[in-house]
């Protein structure tokens, strides 16, 4: 038997090699998301805690609480891995090398605030939330002071 020919795709005899410095070479790059994100955990660990249970025996607002809290919590949890997903394609696609000179302690800031969207979605504490604002926060200052811009920090809620 004879050598299989190259498998064709839009034509070509061989696909031809991408290259980028990043999952798609967009260069669009913003700390906006994560934050975006991050109040979101933060708003609804602050409903979840709002929220009084129901008096004993009341099936039907037994039912209301439990489907609310189970909504609110699975919020918390998608938006606590959004920032997550967001905050790491910053670190490793949009920082490098050179950014650690000006900003020694970014692999710690990025550590940390990774780190606190894991504590977001084990907990339901403020405090845990306010932590990941502020990482989110150390964040923007950092990524628009390496574009040489000056962006205010705002947060939505």
């Amino acid at each position: 038997m004879g050598e299989k020919p190259p498998s064709k795709l839009f034509g070509f005899n061989e696909i031809p090699v991408a290259e980028a410095h990043c999952d798609g070479p967009c260069g669009v790059y913003d700390p906006a998301s994560a934050r975006i994100a991050a109040e979101a955990v933060r708003s609804m660990m602050k409903k979840m805690l709002d929220l009084t249970p129901p008096e004993f025996g009341d099936t039907q607002a037994a039912a209301a609480y439990h489907n609310t809290i189970s909504r609110y919590a699975s919020i918390k949890e998608e938006q606590a891995e959004l920032a997550k997903h967001e905050l790491l394609v910053l670190w490793t696609d949009y920082f490098k090398p050179v950014h650690l000179e000006a900003y020694p302690d970014l692999h710690e800031v990025f550590w940390n605030a990774a780190k606190a969207c894991s504590e977001c979605k084990q907990h339901v504490s403020t405090d845990v939330a306010d932590e990941l604002m502020a990482s989110v926060e150390k964040i923007h200052n950092m990524f628009w002071e390496s574009k040489g811009r000056e962006v205010t920090y705002y947060e939505a809620s």
